[in-house]
């Protein structure tokens, strides 16, 4: 559990980490000089639901070339979406909730980050 002094200063940083990849960029930078282990927590967040978004556009881009299948892009891309607003609320309460299905696989695989 993170105190609130660390929660509060990094909630800025954790916020603007969920607004596009400019803002995730952002986010690491500000957070490169004084680390922020709540700020660091949603940075990794953020590079794995962007990470998704960027894998879905690569496949999706190839498969269009291959076969048609209506909606389902939209679909996945609106659960992309729902993680990224799921994680932008968890921001803003103050919270180091990971987003459902694969927040935790983010924490691990990205532990070096932030």
């Amino acid at each position: 559990m993170e105190n609130a002094n660390t929660v509060e200063e990094g909630k800025t940083i954790a916020i603007i980490s969920y607004i596009t990849l400019i803002g995730l960029i952002i986010a690491f930078i500000m957070n490169n000089d004084k680390k922020n282990s709540f700020a660091s927590y949603h940075i990794r967040q953020s590079i794995g639901i962007i990470g998704i978004y960027i894998l879905l556009a690569i496949f999706f881009t190839v498969l269009s070339f291959i076969v048609y299948i209506p909606f389902l892009s939209t679909i996945l891309y609106l659960g992309v979406f729902v993680l990224l607003i799921l994680g932008l609320l968890s921001a803003v309460q103050g919270e180091t909730k990971p987003v459902p299905l694969v927040g935790e696989k983010f924490q691990e695989w990205f532990k070096n980050i932030g």
